[in-house]
């Protein structure tokens, strides 16, 4: 294996991390951008006020979401494992 091919699946790899985390953390940040709108209106500057909704979201959109990330996590380790005996030494 060469640095080319190396480099390739570690692109690869940190490619399927980011399209997986960014459906959560974008859910998480949204929330947490109108919980702080919220609180600048209202002028209550509770500090746990926008954990609890932070995490219903992201636990929504991952009951929502599970199907399509495994899938990817699938498809990626299965093309990671098809790999393995084109590797030369």
């Amino acid at each position: 294996m060469n640095a080319d091919v190396a480099m390739y699946w570690v692109q690869e790899a940190m490619q399927t991390a980011m399209l997986l985390a960014l459906p959560l953390l974008g859910a998480a940040l949204a929330v947490g951008l109108m919980v702080s709108l919220f609180q600048a209106v209202t002028s209550m500057q509770e500090m746990t006020l926008t954990f609890i909704p932070k995490i219903l979201m992201v636990a929504l959109v991952l009951l929502l979401l599970s199907p399509w990330m495994l899938q990817m996590l699938t498809d990626f380790a299965t093309h990671a494992l098809q790999y393995i005996p084109n590797v030369s030494h």
